[in-house]
């Protein structure tokens, strides 16, 4: 029943390539060594350069300007997690969520730090908010409390030196929320300030106070108490369906192909006539992100056609238009293994052959436009498809939850979902993402990172480059996210 996304040639498959194995431990020299290849890479094969507008502008300001500030940094790292941080930092310049660099280690994880002043941040109503303050923390502001400036700096101009483009994008709603906790933590980060040591914090509308803030030693489970309280974080079981108030309550926290899809959509279909059924249901896709070998856009597409039917969603899933691509021969190369895995694996050729014959006109356009000297060629998509009347088979109201980590395959799924009758978005702003889709996964010469981008242009895409989605108002969560009990209750009053 999953849907076929004819505009996705077996994202799923995408593999490493492998790169060259470093045998030094100079880091500094391990983190020149990627910055040029991953800049090397990304300027002979990303899409931007071969198209126009806006999304390729923000390419080309980076590439070269960010390498090179990049470069002048990379004297300070000592380490692997330094590595990392500096990675991420070139990648992180380019403004688009599908260019990463991501250590092949097992990284720091966001409940890290190796100091930090006893208290949390969020990002609250556009502001940085103390959110936590753990039990018998002497000097602490107050939970509530509006944090003005920090070293003598205002808290906007700290904020993005310390926190954009190393823990987040800041040019987001979201990059601002899964980042804000870290505003006062000691992360190890050699390339920005520890634990401040003044901040000036607010209380209601009297006048600012100053505090010496003092570094204390992070004790076991401290930082993680710190972040759940501020930052919603998804339940240890991230696919689930129960019952909340007499209604269903559909869990989907994760796109990862281990998340246990198979007995999640086994319950689905087991209990598809309740959730049909008049009362209505939610779909909670709150911190929704991950990917897997298959496509997370199927995932989600998967889903609602055994809720909605296929015959009911495919007029009104997305069109895919036209797509672009450029003509290299690395983006012919990287098509024409993903065929051979495709061709090579039995149940794909029985399940996806559709896809296989789009890759293999995919790979014959890359022979014709290399041969020809193009520079790119463009493909049309996936048309819209007409509606047939088919009659909506989900009786009742739809409550689809979403926050700052939905991302990747979750905003696709939102892309039908909030397409079809008696849905309402609700919650919190999603992340964006950009219109550079299905990646290649590049190991970078070091060994301990790979790089991965979005290897073609959805130029057509009805949602804009880096655009999130936002719920309208009165369908907007402003009360603390992490509050599952007042969150539950909210949701329960919009069905009234």
């Amino acid at each position: 029943m999953s849907r076929l996304l004819t505009f996705v040639a077996a994202a799923a498959l995408s593999l490493s390539a492998g790169g060259g194995v470093a045998f030094a431990q100079d880091f500094r020299d391990l983190a020149r060594q990627d910055l040029r290849k991953a800049h090397d890479e990304l300027a002979a094969n990303h899409p931007a350069p071969a198209i126009s507008g806006q999304p390729s502008q923000a390419f080309r300001a980076w590439l070269d300007a960010g390498l090179q500030e990049s470069m002048g940094l990379a004297n300070r790292v000592n380490s692997g997690d330094s590595h990392a941080y500096l990675l991420r930092y070139y990648a992180g310049g380019f403004r688009d969520s599908n260019i990463q660099v991501d250590p092949t280690f097992e990284g720091m994880g966001p409940y890290f730090g190796i100091s930090w002043p006893g208290f949390t941040t969020g990002w609250r109503g556009g502001q940085y908010v103390v959110t936590y303050v753990k039990p018998g923390t002497r000097g602490a502001p107050r939970v509530g409390d509006v944090v003005v400036e920090c070293n003598a700096v205002p808290i906007e101009d700290f904020a993005r030196e310390k926190l954009d483009r190393w823990e987040g994008n800041l040019e987001t709603e979201a990059g601002r929320v899964t980042s804000a906790p870290y505003l006062m933590w000691n992360r190890n980060n050699p390339f920005v300030a520890g634990v401040p040591s003044q901040c000036s914090f607010q209380s209601g509308r009297g006048r600012p106070r100053d505090l010496q803030i003092r570094p204390v030693p992070v004790a076991a489970g401290d930082l993680e108490a710190a972040y759940r309280a501020t930052v919603y974080m998804p339940p240890a079981t991230p696919l689930a369906i129960e019952s909340v108030n007499g209604r269903p309550w559909v869990h989907v926290h994760s796109f990862a192909d281990s998340a246990g899809w198979p007995a999640f959509n086994a319950a689905v279909e087991a209990q598809v006539a309740t959730l049909r059924g008049p009362q209505g249901f939610v779909l909670d896709m709150r911190a929704a992100r991950g990917s897997g070998e298959n496509s997370s856009t199927a995932r989600g597409y998967g889903l609602a056609n055994r809720i909605w039917t296929p015959e009911f969603t495919v007029s009104r899933q997305p069109a895919a238009g036209d797509i672009t691509y450029r003509s290299t021969q690395g983006n012919r190369d990287w098509y024409a293994a993903a065929l051979g895995r495709m061709e090579a694996d039995p149940q794909f050729v029985e399940e996806a052959f559709p896809v296989i014959e789009q890759t293999r006109e995919i790979v014959a356009a890359y022979d014709a436009a290399i041969a020809a000297g193009q520079a790119i060629f463009t493909l049309a998509g996936r048309p819209a498809v007409p509606d047939t009347g088919v009659a909506n088979p989900v009786q009742g109201p739809v409550i689809v939850l979403v926050d700052a980590g939905c991302s990747g395959g979750c905003l696709d799924t939102l892309d039908l979902l909030t397409k079809l009758p008696n849905v309402r978005l609700v919650g919190s702003t999603t992340a964006t993402d950009s219109i550079f889709v299905e990646p290649t996964v590049l190991r970078l010469p070091s060994n301990y990172s790979d790089l991965s981008y979005g290897h073609k242009a959805w130029t057509s895409r009805p949602r804009p480059n880096n655009q999130p989605y936002t719920p309208e108002q009165g369908l907007t969560w402003t009360g603390n996210p992490t509050d599952e009990t007042a969150v539950r209750a909210w949701v329960g009053t919009l069905f009234q």
